[in-house]
């Protein structure tokens, strides 16, 4: 699975409207509001490279009121959660 964090710059009152627009767009698996210079971060999951272009440069980039976006690559994922059921099922 391909993960991408995106960060979107929102026209002035517009967080909400496009936070909800990108929770429905295909391959957007979570949307935060945030704080600091970007105003929404979007989890992208894909399956393939290919589908992750499409989302972020089509159906990201069609919703109305996103001003700019920057998209970052993540590489490993680190969680609690994950080393909770690592160590788990060396245990049992």
């Amino acid at each position: 699975m391909i993960t991408a964090l995106v960060l979107i710059s929102c026209d002035v009152g517009a967080v909400h409207e496009v936070a909800e627009a990108l929770v429905n767009v295909e391959g957007v698996a979570e949307v935060y509001s945030i704080s600091g210079p970007h105003d929404i971060m979007a989890m992208v999951r894909v399956r393939e490279y290919d589908d992750l272009a499409s989302v972020v440069s089509e159906r990201i980039a069609a919703v109305d009121g996103i001003e700019h976006t920057e998209s970052h690559m993540a590489f490993r994922c680190y969680s609690k959660h994950d080393m909770e059921q690592m160590w788990a099922a060396h245990m049992g």
